[in-house]
């Protein structure tokens, strides 16, 4: 499925712990103007897992948002959502793309030079999440830092793969992501920080909009 970068900016991950439900939290994504849910749980039980995923698609497909599913293919397809994405240490992404068809949307993480020479040659994804840009406590066994610089090497050498940027992004960053031709930055503490929901979500449009005013300057830089 073709994928235009420019209608899906800011990716939103749902996240584990918070007061809010998974489904509670694609609500308010989606009633702000959200069009791309992630729905990313970690060690939730098959059923609940499935459940879960059923109520954010429906969430989503309810405001014309679309709704991929972190790491399970099978609970992807069950749940009818639009798409998955999956990390390196998941099932290959060419046995995705069979079980899933051309129709849905396949992501993969990319944390390295190497990893986007791999996922460029695999030619089944539709786009990929390259980081950590900085440290984040969101993400659990956290691969090395890239900074902007690494981020800049990964885009360069995914030609035109989409790369959404991950890891310790705010809003701030979106100026510099998107003028080193990142296709938009995925986003998950950030979003639900101080349950301010809307607001922060209206910011990273914003910055990555380039609204004056909009953001402090970026903290993020080459080194």
């Amino acid at each position: 499925m073709p994928l235009d970068p420019t209608h899906f900016p800011v990716m939103c991950i749902t996240q584990d712990g918070l007061p809010l439900s998974h489904a509670r939290q694609a609500a308010r994504l989606c009633a702000v103007g959200a069009r791309w849910i992630q729905l990313r749980m970690k060690s939730a039980a098959p059923d609940v897992w499935l459940a879960t995923a059923r109520e954010v698609v429906a969430v989503c497909h309810a405001h014309g948002a679309f709704c991929i599913v972190n790491d399970n293919v099978d609970i992807a397809l069950a749940a009818n959502a639009d798409g998955v994405h999956l990390g390196k240490l998941d099932p290959g992404w060419r046995e995705a793309r069979s079980k899933l068809g051309p129709s849905r949307f396949i992501g993969g993480t990319v944390n390295n030079a190497e990893d986007a020479d791999h996922a460029f040659a695999a030619g089944c994804l539709d786009y990929v999440g390259v980081g950590p840009l900085r440290f984040t406590t969101t993400k659990q066994k956290l691969s090395p830092v890239l900074g902007l610089a690494g981020v800049i090497t990964c885009i360069v050498r995914l030609d035109t793969l989409p790369a959404w940027v991950i890891g310790g992004v705010e809003a701030a960053d979106l100026p510099a992501l998107r003028a080193v031709g990142a296709a938009g930055a995925a986003v998950s503490g950030a979003l639900f920080r101080q349950d301010k929901v809307e607001e922060n979500y209206r910011a990273f449009v914003a910055a990555w909009d380039g609204k004056p005013g909009s953001t402090s300057q970026s903290q993020v830089s080459l080194n």
